[in-house]
């Protein structure tokens, strides 16, 4: 299902998480449980992963995630501010230590001239720690692409938590 990369990628950070007896949670929206899948892909992953949200649609970030549709309407649904919040949601509506959300247009419509397709947000959000955010701009390579890339992003920004010092 995923490629040999992503599943090493995925073992490892899975390792390294359980090794620090850390828990983590995803809240997805443009991937649609990519990220929660391709960890889930690595038997023993439920030592790490405690849960995951796809929350697809602006009422599913409010009422799972607690992203207060105020925000989502001034930014849009794939903005800095509602990817914080979908990180920040995650983690406290969960029992993990690290939360990754991303939001993005993964196409092939859907995209404008301020936000185009291809456009994905990331946050990843640490009990103990500040919000990272990362925005990248995959562009119109098409939707498979786009997703897969944002579960690539999205795996490395786990990453990158295990080394943030609080």
């Amino acid at each position: 299902m995923f490629d040999e990369a992503i599943l090493r990628q995925a073992a490892a950070l899975l390792g390294s998480y359980q090794a620090r007896g850390w828990r983590l949670a995803t809240a997805e929206s443009c991937t649609g449980g990519l990220v929660a899948g391709a960890l889930t892909e690595i038997a023993g992953s439920s030592a790490v992963v405690e849960r995951g949200f796809v929350t697809y649609s602006n009422e599913a970030k409010s009422a799972l995630l607690r992203v207060p549709a105020p925000l989502i309407a001034e930014f849009g649904a794939v903005s800095e501010p509602v990817a914080r919040k979908m990180a920040e949601g995650a983690l406290n509506n969960s029992l993990a230590d690290v939360a990754v959300a991303v939001t993005g247009i993964a196409g092939p419509g859907g995209g404008s001239a301020v936000k185009p397709v291809g456009l994905v947000h990331f946050a990843c959000a640490r009990k103990d720690g500040p919000t990272q955010h990362i925005e990248r701009r995959f562009g119109e390579i098409g939707r498979t692409p786009i997703r897969l890339a944002a579960l690539k992003q999205a795996l490395d920004l786990l990453e990158q938590a295990l080394h943030h010092e609080p």
